[in-house]
């Protein structure tokens, strides 16, 4: 495990240049989010679902071991590790529902996650679906996270669609789980996976981003330039 949590190993799945990791075949982690007409979920509670998700995922006993789903995730994080969120509602959400994954819900969101498919493979009924126009508000104010709660900081100086930072979020929850020694795992997960997800203020940014925490640097897929720092994990055991 690299020591230098602020900056990814040379081949980790999360660093932006190319690497040993590109050439490999790529797959990608898909994330469904519901979002009915008249009831959308909460943007906040949205990304901490989404996040929420992706470790879910990496913890399933399908995921591990011989699991029937192993594979699929060996091969996933063996190359560029992606996540792509798309939205659905009614007669979609259903179809989405149909397909082997596992749903997560939150106060007002519930996300499904599906194990990793080819960048080019995926199944029809999730295809179809859009990925942009996912656009989400905080109807209420969002109160400070708990002190003791495992954080995600997003970044205060980029704006991101709703998916997008529900895909970051799950990054950065994931860069977290990478870095955490079996007890602080599994106490972690015995407890639900609590967590938050806030954007930092500006004047703490700086020293969130230099503070040796696990920090994920984007791709440039879409939306942020390469290489923009988008979240900090504060995990409390991490410190």
């Amino acid at each position: 495990m690299n020591d230098d949590r602020t900056t990814p190993a040379p081949d980790s799945p999360f660093r932006p240049e190319p690497g040993d990791r590109d050439a490999a075949p790529q797959f990608v982690l898909p994330l469904v989010v519901r979002i009915e007409r008249g009831s959308p979920p909460a943007r906040t509670d949205a990304l901490e679902t989404a996040a929420r998700a992706v470790l879910v995922m990496l913890t399933d006993e399908r995921s591990v071991g011989e699991g029937e789903w192993a594979r699929a995730m060996r091969d996933w994080q063996d190359a560029r590790i992606r996540k792509v969120v798309r939205r659905a509602r009614g007669a979609e959400w259903r179809r989405a529902e149909a397909l082997p994954g596992i749903t997560v819900t939150g106060k007002s969101a519930e996300v499904r996650v599906f194990p990793p498919v080819p960048l080019d493979g995926w199944p029809k009924d999730l295809a179809r679906l859009q990925v942009s126009g996912t656009d989400l508000d905080d109807p209420d104010p969002v109160p400070p996270a708990d002190p003791g709660v495992p954080t995600l900081w997003m970044n205060p100086e980029l704006e991101m669609s709703a998916g997008k930072a529900m895909a970051q979020a799950g990054h950065g929850a994931q860069l977290a789980w990478r870095e955490l020694s079996g007890a602080a795992r599994e106490a972690w997960r015995a407890a639900g996976f609590p967590l938050a997800v806030r954007t930092a203020d500006p004047a703490d940014w700086p020293a969130l981003a230099g503070s040796g925490l696990p920090t994920v640097r984007d791709a440039g897929f879409t939306e942020i330039a390469p290489g923009s720092c988008t979240v900090v994990a504060d995990h409390p055991a991490l410190r």
